[in-house]
């Protein structure tokens, strides 16, 4: 079935908005990354693989990607549990706690930084009691992952959130009256019909990970090769007025970034499809 671009609409002016689309999107999207990739450009392909091949580089890359990633798998776990709470139990206080959620969206980065930094330093209300146990979490790459998982909380829970909230409590019931305890019926009945949409919030949440810097800046220590994030290092050349070298890094991470995102969105469009199949 064939779908016409001169379709009504309750919105009339399909070129009209079509083309205001584009040039917002162009303006905001398309032109800057543009931008991006010419001045990287003005490199050779030599000099391009020496600085983004550099030992700090690579070390800055591994960083970036692995606590993002582990931030984001964190999320999809507790995430899911307080979008499931906040759906389907009232409780005293609900409205406080669903607002607390969207406060890493609200609070400046750097103010999160400081906050983490004052509580899990050795000498913080919980970096005290961890110090014994020969936990470091400030200044370490544990830091930087408590980080990236305080900001990226909210784009798990608020994408999950509506759909829990059009999932049926019938359909638990009807799995339980076939027999199904309550694990069978998470893993074979919630799960896979969350499952696409837990994918979306994984990738949002590593998405933003990737290309956070004010609330890491603080709590990591910035220490080279062992705790410097890749935004940071991008910061760093900038002020030594190496913006071909930034740029360069920068490219790497958006290639990189948009192939991960694009095998998840394929995974979530598999999800998606098998379980309608």
């Amino acid at each position: 079935m064939s779908i016409s671009l001169r379709q009504r609409s309750v919105l009339p002016g399909f070129g009209l908005t079509m083309g205001l689309t584009l040039t917002y999107l162009s303006l905001i999207v398309l032109i800057p990354l543009a931008a991006l990739f010419l001045k990287s450009s003005t490199m050779t392909a030599g000099g391009f693989w020496d600085t983004v091949t550099e030992p700090r580089v690579l070390a800055s890359y591994r960083l970036s990607f692995t606590a993002a990633a582990v931030a984001a798998s964190i999320n999809a776990v507790f995430g899911f549990i307080v979008a499931w709470t906040l759906v389907r139990y009232p409780f005293p206080g609900k409205k406080l706690v669903d607002a607390m959620v969207d406060l890493p969206f609200a609070m400046p980065t750097a103010v999160s930084g400081i906050a983490l930094t004052a509580i899990y330093a050795p000498t913080g209300w919980i970096g005290r009691w961890l110090t014994p146990l020969g936990i470091e979490a400030a200044y370490t790459p544990i830091g930087v992952t408590i980080a990236l998982t305080l900001i990226g909380l909210p784009f798990v829970v608020r994408t999950l959130q509506p759909t829990l909230a059009d999932l049926d409590p019938e359909i638990e019931e009807a799995a339980a009256s076939l027999g199904a305890n309550r694990f069978q019926s998470f893993f074979r009945v919630i799960l896979p019909t969350v499952f696409p949409t837990l994918l979306t919030g994984f990738a949002l949440a590593f998405a933003r990970g990737l290309g956070e810097y004010g609330s890491v800046v603080f709590i990591s220590g910035n220490m080279p090769m062992k705790t410097e994030i890749a935004p940071l290092l991008i910061v760093t050349k900038l002020e030594q007025y190496d913006v071909a070298g930034a740029t360069a890094i920068a490219v790497v991470m958006l290639m990189a970034s948009f192939v991960l995102l694009l095998a998840i969105n394929g995974l979530q469009w598999w999800s998606a499809r098998h379980a309608t199949t």
